[in-house]
């Protein structure tokens, strides 16, 4: 009998070691590399003469994609940018395929490629013209910029205008196509150039990010594409913010009741919300610059105080209080798009809860088998050897973030 409460003891501890360290993989593997996160925002204004695309990217992106940087500083002068301008504009030519009627078009021309300086803000802007789009006529995007890198998660945040009607989508993993059919009465509407282009659109329109897929309706692509692309943005955003879990690890490894963990999960929840969708709206506006080193010091904190406190206590207000720092970090993605207004509410609603799905589904997962852990004798060792291991990553990431400032 004694051996056999022996093995199960061990077997306990063996299967919770193996998924603790399983949680720490993702966060350890994508902090090898430079560039984990890739953002590119693209915008077309369809009128009756032409379409016009414009397309930004972040500069390290154009720097990984074309070269230049000849000092190596991670940034572009102007010199270093018209080496490489017209190989930015190969590469990005086969990666971009627009279709109307669904007849590939090429572009008739590229208006200009230029660096937009602004800080840590700072983009490359590709501006296009294409043919067109008639009344009736179905419309697509398809992009595969980074389709085949496994180490840079990318999303293309869409906006599209015609008329005084704007859609919204989200191009990003596996749903990288955008398309709508422009029917008779939204071909009436339309400006004849893009001197008419209305400065901003006010009513919903129909969109899909469904590729393959026919538009035939409105309400159709309006269920295909509004909330469902913003989700899955939401859920590949935290599952590549590999800062965001080691700090939910840092959270859920020290000893608690269901009670604690229930509490302290759902003042992350309200926190995150109120901040991601207060920066998004421009009500406040913290630089990357404070907000990024602040993430790093929230799992460094955390994680030092698991190891100095066997008993944490009122937990649930250290949560909110970081929560409010990570929601900061989540609305940055979505900070370069123009929503239109009337979309607003549905893609904040949509992007959070694929946040919210994947940390429901880590929580659930791992709150039986730390509980099974903490039944353990080495449980206490086990916390702190965690909490180390998240504190050596923080601390890392806390100073590159401070001197990159």
């Amino acid at each position: 009998m004694f051996m056999y409460r022996q093995l199960v003891s061990k077997g306990r501890l063996a299967v919770c070691l193996i998924a603790l360290a399983l949680l720490l993989v993702l966060p350890f593997k994508q902090a090898a590399y430079a560039h984990a996160y890739s953002a590119s925002y693209a915008t077309l204004d369809l009128t009756q003469s032409q379409t016009r695309l414009t397309f930004a990217i972040d500069e390290l992106s154009v720097i990984e994609l074309a070269g230049g940087d000849t000092d190596n500083n991670k940034m572009l002068d102007q010199a270093e940018f018209e080496g490489i301008r017209d190989k930015f504009a190969d590469v990005i030519k086969p990666q971009l395929t627009l279709k109307i009627g669904g007849q590939i078009q090429a572009m008739q021309q590229i208006q200009s490629i230029v660096l937009d300086r602004e800080g840590d803000a700072s983009k490359v802007l590709l501006t296009a013209i294409y043919p067109p789009v008639l009344a009736s006529q179905n419309i697509s995007l398809k992009d595969t910029l980074y389709q085949n890198d496994t180490k840079t998660n990318y999303v293309n945040l869409l906006t599209i205008h015609y008329g005084t009607q704007s859609s919204t989508a989200a191009l990003s993993a596996e749903n990288r196509s955008w398309a709508m059919q422009l029917t008779d009465a939204d071909f009436a509407k339309l400006p004849p150039d893009l001197q008419s282009m209305p400065a901003a659109a006010s009513q919903k329109a129909s969109s899909a990010t469904d590729a393959g897929k026919s538009v035939d309706s409105k309400v159709e692509t309006d269920a295909i594409s509004g909330w469902y692309s913003f989700f899955m943005l939401g859920i590949h955003h935290i599952l590549g913010g590999y800062d965001h879990l080691l700090f939910l690890f840092s959270l859920l490894i020290a000893r608690q009741t269901y009670k604690q963990y229930a509490t302290m999960i759902t003042a992350f929840t309200i926190a995150h919300s109120l901040t991601l969708t207060l920066t998004v709206l421009n009500i406040i506006a913290v630089p990357p610059s404070i907000v990024e080193p602040l993430i790093a010091l929230s799992i460094c904190y955390v994680a030092i105080d698991n190891m100095v406190r066997k008993s944490v206590s009122y937990r649930w207000l250290l949560t909110f209080l970081f929560g409010l720092i990570h929601g900061m970090g989540f609305a940055d993605i979505l900070k370069g798009m123009n929503i239109p207004k009337t979309e607003l509410a549905t893609d904040l609603i949509s992007f959070n809860l694929g946040i919210e799905t994947v940390q429901l589904i880590i929580v659930a997962i791992f709150i039986p088998l730390l509980y099974m852990m903490h039944r353990v004798k080495y449980a206490r060792k086990i916390v702190i050897s965690g909490s180390a291991l998240a504190l050596l990553l923080g601390g890392i990431w806390l100073v590159e973030r401070v001197f990159e400032t």
